[in-house]
């Protein structure tokens, strides 16, 4: 399983719909956004695929939007998300949140996705993988991620919009 990565929008559609089409030509089954949306625009690029997303420190979520984020098929994230996906155990942050010092020092999944800091990473700590993928907005080069599950590789793609 294929699992495309994104960050930190902020509501900029563009880049939001090329990194899609840029991620779904290279295979992702699953696009996971790392919070800093902007919105629920961001969000209706997200619907009819497989998709997951947090809130970040920019997103002000009110209680109406959980009505169309559920009409889109979206599960809405009450903080982070732990997800199992292809056997592999995946928390997704922001990276803003004080639960994410703890995780990064638990390192008790296989991988920690995580925006916040629109700059793109890869590293491990101990046997966790940290994933940035980068941003969409307010960077020189707008990047994502494409992450193999089944080979454990991840591919930064950058962005042209």
């Amino acid at each position: 399983m294929k699992i495309g990565i994104m960050s930190d929008n902020h509501g900029r559609l563009r880049p939001v719909r090329r990194a899609l089409e840029l991620l779904e030509a290279g295979g992702a089954d699953g696009i996971i956004h790392c919070g800093d949306t902007g919105g629920i625009s961001t969000l209706e690029l997200l619907a009819g695929r497989r998709g997951w997303f947090v809130w970040g420190n920019t997103d002000f979520p009110e209680p109406t939007w959980r009505t169309a984020v559920q009409a889109l098929d979206l599960p809405w994230p009450d903080g982070s998300l732990k997800l199992t996906l292809d056997g592999k155990h995946i928390a997704v942050f922001h990276g803003h949140e004080p639960a994410f010092s703890e995780m990064l020092e638990k390192a008790d999944c296989d991988y920690l996705l995580h925006g916040h800091t629109h700059r793109a990473f890869d590293y491990y700590n101990d046997k966790m993988r940290i994933i940035n993928p980068g941003a969409l907005h307010r960077v020189s080069v707008k990047t994502v991620a494409l992450l193999d599950l089944r080979t454990d590789t991840v591919e930064f793609i950058e962005i042209d919009a």
